[in-house]
């Protein structure tokens, strides 16, 4: 589990392909490194990897075929700048919001404004995310935790503020990039439990089963 609050830039030192998956080599500062074990979950970009192989600068990780089929990884490159994010700690302060890293979609950057002293991005979501997205709510960019200001048909917009843009590579998208995005989990699971609740309804309304039926089969007694 991740909150989208981005803790480092790092750089893609290497990208292969291996047996069908991916291998990553993820180049960070000494300081993100402190404390990374094996077997750690790390967000990259917004996808959560587990750390296979470690140095005192870099990290290696495993992309599987399902992974790199729902993100843009596989046109990565070396000197690819990606955001860094260590899992959550139960004592740190929650201050974006949960994020799993489990990329939901691709979305395409369609225009990128000053607005004042922040930016204004507009992003095109792939259909199915839509029902998601809701002006005020959060959506996960790339790693990083947003606030939605509107949507619009199948585009949203969002600000980015002067820090964001700095300490992320936010700041350095163009139009027509590749951004990975993750829905608000509240927002899945709201859907499925109303979901769930319609089809117990749906399910008591045309079910076949009757005091009769249960005393028939020895199940009631009147």
């Amino acid at each position: 589990m991740f909150t989208g609050l981005v803790e480092e830039v790092g750089v893609v030192n290497a990208i292969r392909q291996q047996s069908g998956d991916w291998v990553l080599e993820i180049g960070a500062t000494g300081s993100f490194m402190e404390g990374v074990r094996l077997g750690d979950s790390i967000a990259v970009n917004g996808v959560c990897l587990t750390v296979t192989a470690m140095s005192g600068k870099s990290f290696r990780a495993d992309v599987s075929r399902e992974t790199s089929a729902h993100t843009s990884i596989a046109a990565w490159r070396a000197g690819v700048r990606v955001n860094l994010e260590k899992a959550l700690q139960l004592s740190a302060r929650l201050g974006g919001h949960f994020v799993s890293g489990h990329v939901d979609g691709v979305g395409e950057l369609l225009s990128k404004q000053e607005d004042a002293r922040s930016l204004r991005l507009a992003i095109r979501a792939p259909e199915e995310l839509l029902r998601y997205i809701a002006a005020k709510g959060s959506i996960t960019v790339d790693g990083v935790s947003l606030t939605v200001n509107d949507v619009a048909g199948s585009e949203m917009s969002l600000n980015i503020v002067p820090h964001t843009a700095y300490a992320t590579t936010l700041g350095g998208l163009k139009v027509g990039s590749l951004v990975h995005l993750e829905v608000d989990l509240l927002a899945r699971y709201t859907e499925r439990l109303l979901f769930c609740a319609s089809a117990a309804k749906s399910d008591a309304k045309t079910s076949t089963i009757s005091k009769e039926f249960l005393a028939q089969h020895g199940f009631y007694k009147s």
